[in-house]
């Protein structure tokens, strides 16, 4: 095979203009004259790099750019091809977004309208010696959906854009956290592919493990060079077969498919034409993949030969199943990996930028590092983002973080009739080969929240009977998992029951979304749930200071400042984050002290929240916190802001998902300290509980405990009533630490207005030095000092802190290590609002 590629870094020239729509009058140019473009890329990445259009990121340009959604743009090059002898000629292309037409040499090849599919078409008519033109056009996405949602009919959703009515990437038409982009292009790889005879068109390469021993069998399908002898259809996968060729050598006219997997290999013969063959390969005695924390993660090399076609990957060797048993309390939603259960700690997982040809497999790894430095062993990739690239996959299979992944369906109803259903089902099949072979992949899920809107979101009475995706969640999908990936399970939706004639989001079944908490309640509310399993819920918080002042140019700064507004998405999001607030903390009196309580705030809600339910192990078996990433500069649930900004939420996560967690937990007879032991190892220790004064005058009360948890189990312990009873309630806090390190669990007996804290001032001693990698900042406290944490990005945005919220008694001492090679004054690492804490906000 002989592959021409298209790419712009392969030297390919391209360029764009618009051929339709409302281009504003200082740029009619584009309508007639053509810009660089980039492939892989999108029109508004082009023309940022023309210096047409300014940053859509940047202040209110989101509103500034919006045209671009409105218009048709035409992407062309150039290319030079010669006869090579070859008997087929491709064009092959990875990613088109969204409804494209495509033309070579004045002629027609294909239409497109799905962005989460790739496409193969023969050119070989088309080509002629010499130089070709390639012409890529594509219609507005709005004006698309538009025209799809006439014909199929409109339908409820969430978004004022009918995103449902096309197969493209649902935010990228806004969403409560995301800019609306609606944009256009070639974002993935173009090339033209020449080849002879026969070529590997895909390979699923399904594994089992029985006793110890690893088993790979290989679904390769194929397509032949004749287009009379089995051609798969255009964009598609070759159709399945299940039969056995007899190894060894070629039967006449066919040809031999060798796989080889840890040493061991096998061979099937195949007929000229046959469309697909499975090879079965016993590879023997294999390490098992884990999951992080249970186990190490060894992958094997996979390949897969036919004539002079080669495919390569990578397998894991491991089992995977999901525990809906029912039992005494509901049923059960349990991830069992090689036979043993996984207590899941989580987050949803977006888009990690509105402009997906940006990322970057270095981007990738740098925001998997970040779910495993914070102790997460699962990603959710949500429904209404893509199916991610392999980078992200590959990145999970190392670090041993498994993946939850949805189909690309969202908040909304989904007809299911043609031209969607086809569209579904191609993009599903191709979706599920090509992820077949990751090992993190763990689970497939039908839908995001749609059973639920289905049920409770007044969608009955605009549906009037028609259909709105059931059919794809419940019988579609399904099906193509069994004949596809049988070795994975299937859930229909998040949340979801697993139990017929049950409400969705029932707290005892299955998977469950909390979303009143935020929207409508306070987040000590989380502490009425019991969920058997905390698929969604979060808090918002606004991203890092430089990242949000980098784009927010409000004078003054003000939490209803409009550039600040056009960076906040969700409905009366700022006004929620006051009311938030609630008694916890007390009213901001600035912009910094606001930006700094509904950080502090976002991070004690979630924390909240997860220590409570794994207060409820092993009734509760996980949690997915949402979100864990940013697609843009934005307030949002995330724990991660686009910039790279480790948020204080990201801290309390390290800590509350860590392998052992002490939390102290309201109890029928008082207060309990529970101890969750999520390792193999039992854990034992000496607590010790102390009843202490505030202002660090000494210790009231004292309970010392020996803890013994046992492996992957809970321990509670009852706090003696001595210890948990506060004399006087403002002056007074409760505090469990382990001799091995663990903890400290923290319990105040009132809220932090009523605490009498003194001004961080007066209650800690700092100094600050300069160090080879940046600087060190060493504090030390008079009195208690409540969840001190250190914003180096306001004076250098590239900063980094190695900690945050960090709470101290009097005597305590903690040094925060900031990355950084900016020439800063270390005297302005000590004031606030570079170093803050609840002490900044309670006192005058």
């Amino acid at each position: 095979m002989s592959v021409l590629s298209l790419d712009s870094d392969a030297g390919t020239t391209w360029s764009l203009r618009a051929t339709a729509g409302p281009v504003p009058a200082e740029l009619a140019s584009l309508m007639a004259e053509s810009v660089p473009a980039t492939v892989p890329g999108e029109v508004q990445t082009d023309l940022m790099a023309a210096g047409l259009i300014p940053d859509p990121f940047d202040g209110d340009n989101e509103s500034r750019t919006a045209w671009i959604g409105y218009c048709d743009w035409q992407y062309s090059t150039t290319f030079t091809w010669h006869a090579d002898g070859e008997a087929r000629h491709d064009l092959v292309a990875d990613g088109l977004d969204t409804a494209a037409s495509i033309r070579l040499n004045g002629r027609e090849v294909a239409r497109t309208q799905n962005q989460h599919r790739s496409y193969r078409f023969e050119v070989g008519g088309f080509l002629v010696d010499g130089e070709n033109e390639l012409v890529v056009e594509f219609r507005s996405p709005i004006e698309f959906a538009r025209e799809q949602e006439k014909v199929l009919g409109a339908l409820p959703t969430v978004m004022h854009h009918p995103f449902n009515a096309i197969r493209k990437m649902a935010s990228n038409f806004g969403w409560d956290w995301g800019i609306d982009v609606s944009s256009s292009g070639i974002w993935k790889s173009m090339r033209l592919e020449s080849w002879s005879v026969v070529r590997i068109a895909s390979v699923r390469p399904l594994i089992a493990v029985e006793g110890g021993s690893g088993t790979l069998t290989a679904h390769v399908g194929l397509e032949w060079a004749d287009a009379g002898t089995g051609r798969a259809g255009a964009g598609s996968a070759a159709a399945p077969d299940t039969r056995q060729r007899p190894a060894g050598g070629p039967a006449a006219g066919g040809q031999s498919v060798t796989v080889t997997v840890a040493g061991q290999t096998a061979t099937a013969s195949v007929l000229a034409g046959d469309a697909s063959v499975v090879v079965g390969v016993e590879a023997g005695a294999v390490e098992l993949w884990w999951p992080r924390g249970h186990g190490a993660q060894p992958l094997y090399p996979v390949e897969v030969a036919v004539a002079d076609d080669v495919w390569r990957g990578r397998v894991g060797f491991r089992t995977v199943e999901i525990d809906t048993a029912p039992d005494e309390h509901g049923s059960a939603f349990t991830f069992v990996v090689n036979g043993k259960r996984v207590f899941v700690r989580g987050a949803n997982w977006i888009p990690d930028d509105a402009f997906l040809t940006r990322m970057t497999r270095e981007r990738y790894r740098s925001a998997i590092a970040d779910a495993v430095d914070a102790n997460m062993n699962l990603l959710r990739v949500w429904g209404g983002g893509i199916y991610e690239s392999d980078d992200f996959y590959d990145a999970c299979d190392e670090a041993g973080v498994l993946v939850w992944q949805d189909f690309l369906f969202a908040c909304a109803a989904y007809a299911e009739e043609d031209p969607l259903r086809t569209e579904v089902e191609a993009e599903a099949r191709e979706a599920i080969t090509r992820l077949s072979a990751h090992p993190s992949l763990a689970l497939w899920n039908g839908c995001n929240e749609n059973i639920w809107g289905y049920l409770e979101w007044g969608w009955r009475p605009q549906l009037a009977g028609r259909t709105w995706g059931e059919g794809y969640y419940v019988d579609l999908l399904p099906s193509l998992v069994a004949e596809l990936d049988p070795t994975r399970p299937y859930s229909p939706g998040s949340p979801f029951s697993f139990t017929r004639y049950a409400h969705p989001n029932d707290e005892r079944l299955g998977t469950m979304h909390i979303w009143d908490v935020w929207n409508e309640r306070d987040y000590s509310v989380y502490g009425d749930y019991r969920p058997r399993f905390a698929s969604e819920f979060g808090f918002q918080g606004p991203p890092a200071y430089s990242t949000l002042t980098e784009v927010v140019h409000d004078e003054p700064l003000e939490p209803y400042g409009p550039q600040l507004l056009v960076h906040q998405k969700a409905a009366d999001g700022n006004l929620k984050l006051e009311r938030g607030l609630g008694a916890h903390l007390p009213q901001p009196r600035d912009f910094d002290e606001w930006h700094w309580a509904t950080q502090l705030n976002q991070a004690r809600a979630v924390a909240f929240g997860i220590e409570h339910f794994r207060s409820l192990y092993p009734l509760n078996q996980g949690a997915i916190v949402w979100q864990l990433n940013d697609d843009w500069p934005v307030v949002s649930w995330a724990a991660v802001d686009s910039h790279g900004h480790r948020k204080p939420l990201w801290h309390a996560l390290r800590r509350v998902y860590a392998d052992r967690l002490l939390t102290i937990q309201p109890a029928d007879a008082g207060l309990a300290l529970v101890a969750h032991n999520d390792a193999d190892a039992p854990w034992r220790a000496t607590v010790t509980i102390e009843r202490r004064a505030v202002d660090g005058t000494g210790s009231l009360a004292t309970q010392t405990v020996q803890l013994d948890a046992p492996p992957r189990g809970i321990a509670h312990i009852v706090i003696e009533a001595d210890a948990a009873t506060a004399a006087d309630a403002g002056r007074e806090l409760l505090r469990a630490s382990a001799d091995d390190g663990s903890g400290p669990a923290w319990w105040f007996f009132v809220e932090d207005p009523e605490l009498e804290l003194a001004g961080l001032r007066d209650a800690l001693q700092a100094s600050a030095r300069r160090t080879e990698t940046g600087y060190e900042v060493r504090v030390t406290a008079r009195s208690l000092v409540k969840d001190l944490t250190l914003q180096a990005d306001r004076l250098d945005p590239r900063a980094r802190v190695d900690s945050a919220l960090i709470t101290l008694q009097a005597g305590e001492t903690h040094t925060f290590v900031v990355t950084s090679d900016a020439a800063l004054e270390p005297e302005r690492l000590l004031a606030f609002p570079v170093l803050c804490s609840v002490n900044d906000l309670v006192t005058a």
